[in-house]
This record gives structure tokens, sequence and C-alpha cells, in this order.
């Protein structure tokens, strides 16, 4: 079953790893890994719910490990030597921006069920974004609470909303945010343009404060009417994995990732969502604030964009408050919007 875009899906009928089969008929639950096969799964049935958290399904009674019970990639020190080495890069003009990331680990807690999780993320956090995948037959099982949107297609018009910028309130954003931010939204622009007609680009919003439980984000939007003949797999061809993940250029920033972080991504950083392909619609999130089962592990990813700017300390504590927040509100604690 999935819980994405407001709808529940069910009835399972297959699962591919083709993203054309987005552009034939049904609907839809997409995941794809940030650095594995994506899984597509068409189901027979999807029905909206009255409530956010479909009635009936568990609600949150399998908490996840506290803080202290995850073991991270990369520590602090680690951590901090990666953001010397972007920073290096940068001041060799190889690379503007790279996003900077860790992954933590817990084992399963007895009896979990990531209906549990999904319940609890749902009700406490209320995402914009958020998703629930659960496919025991192919090994997935993913709960997020994401409020960053990746793709969001209307027949041929998409648009694509990076954040750029996290603070505990809107006055902590700065200026280093905005610049950021900037960069990635001509990122994002230059992957659009690869599929969208010669000047349907637009930026209809940008630096938006957007509000979230204990945070704030920048985020802007890029629009643009995609070309005569444009399916899913060259949309995604032409921007996956995120910008706002990578960094700028995103062939360089991938390579940097590469040498700087020690484990694979898994679905963390990369999308989660729906497809309608009869309507030629769907919507896909940023995969971050997500957590998911592999290996027998829980795991979440947690990370921070690095310019010539950056500060480690600092950087390794927007990791750790993104992380802090996302661990208290899948634990039940309640986090105010600032």
């Amino acid at each position: 079953m999935a819980v994405v875009g407001g709808r529940i899906l069910t009835g399972l009928l297959d699962v591919t790893s083709d993203v054309s089969a987005l552009d034939g008929s049904g609907t839809w639950a997409v995941v794809l890994a940030f650095d594995g096969q994506p899984v597509c799964a068409r189901f027979e049935r999807a029905s909206r719910p009255e409530l956010g958290w479909p009635v009936g399904l568990a609600v949150g009674r399998t908490p996840v490990p506290p803080v202290d019970g995850w073991a991270s990639s990369l520590d602090r020190h680690a951590y901090a030597k990666g953001v010397v080495a972007v920073r290096e890069a940068i001041a060799a003009g190889d690379v503007y921006q790279v996003n900077l990331c860790r992954r933590l680990s817990a084992p399963l807690p007895a009896g979990f069920d990531v209906l549990d999780l999904g319940a609890a993320l749902f009700t406490a956090h209320a995402a914009p974004h958020q998703a629930l995948v659960r496919l025991p037959s192919v090994g997935v099982a993913v709960a997020s609470a994401s409020p960053e949107r990746f793709l969001r297609r209307r027949g041929d018009v998409v648009e694509s909303s990076p954040i750029k910028g996290t603070a505990v309130t809107a006055a902590g954003l700065t200026d280093k945010d905005r610049a950021e931010n900037v960069m990635i939204v001509d990122l994002v622009r230059n992957d659009l343009g690869r599929v969208c007609e010669y000047g349907s680009i637009d930026v209809p919003a940008l630096w938006h404060v957007e509000s979230q439980p204990g945070l704030v984000h920048l985020v802007s939007t890029v629009r643009g009417r995609l070309r005569p003949g444009t399916g899913w797999a060259d949309l995604l061809d032409a921007t996956f994995p995120p910008g706002s993940v990578t960094g700028a250029p995103k062939l360089a920033a991938l390579d940097m990732i590469g040498a700087l972080e020690p484990v694979p991504r898994g679905v963390y950083c990369g999308a989660v969502g729906w497809v309608d392909a009869d309507r030629r619609q769907g919507d896909l999130n940023v995969a971050i604030r997500t957590f998911w089962v592999a290996d027998g592990e829980l795991h979440l990813g947690t990370g921070a964009g690095i310019t010539w700017d950056s500060d480690p300390t600092a950087e390794w504590e927007e990791t750790e408050l993104k992380a802090r927040q996302l661990l208290a509100v899948a634990r039940g604690a309640s986090v105010a919007r600032p």
C-alpha cells in the first residue's frame, strides 16, 4: 500500500523499475533512490481519506530509537573534514556548492512497522509532501515527512520548488542561505531547460519563507512547459537527482559526494510520490526528512549545503538540528512551528 499526495493506494497490480511505464496507464506510487533502482508500483484502487491519516491504519505504537541510539556514517570530525575539502574544491574552481550528507542508522525496534512510523509523522508533522510506501514483496518501507517538492507535473506544465536555507526562525536565515538558494534555482532552471520549451521557464516565487515544525525553510519555485512528446523518463533523466541535494555544477558535485560520503544515500535525497498516468499528472517530493528500512536497520539522512562561506561547526549543527527535529516528531513529541 501507499499513502501519497492525500491518496491511499491499495490493490497492488505490478512493480517495475522502468520509469517509462509512468506514461502508460493507472495510478502509481514512485520511489526513486538517490543511488539505486527506481521502484514504480501500480495500484488498482486510489481513495482520499477525510483526515490526513487513514482511519483504521496503525497509529504510531512503535517509537523510533532515541537520538543517542543512532550511529552516524560521519562523525563530527569527519564531517568537518568534508566541509574543508568542499571549500578547497570551491577555491580551486571545481565546484560552487556541494550538499554534504550523513546517514544515521539504528537497529529496527521490536515489532517495528513502517505504518506506525508513518502514522506518527502524518499526525504530528503534517508536512506538505509527506508520503508512505510499504511494499514488502520488493523490500520497500519508506516514511517521509518531506517539506520539499522535487517535481509536480500537470499535463505539459512542470515545476520544482527547491529548498536552500534552514534555520530555527526566519531571523536566522542568512545572506549565505539566499545566495545558495539562487545558485540552486539557476541549476534547476538549467535542468528543466533540457526538456522544456524555449522561453517557457520562469521563477514565480523566490526566497519564500516556509514554516515547518521547529524550522523555517527558504523556498523558491521554477516552472516550465515540457516540449511535445516529453515523457517521465526524459524528465527524470534531465533533472534527477534533485539539485538542492547535490550541488552545482551537478556532475562535479556528485563526484565529490561519491568521494566524501562513505555509504550510499539509499532513498535519502531521492524522490517519493505519485503519478496518475491517465491524467498525465504527478507529484514527487525530495526524500529528505525521510526514514527507510534496509539491511535490517532503520535509516534516516541529514545534510547541509556547503559553500565557500560555510563554517564546519555551523554546518554540523545544521545537520544535528534537522535530525533532532525529525526524531522528536517521530517519537511523538510536539514541535511548534516558529
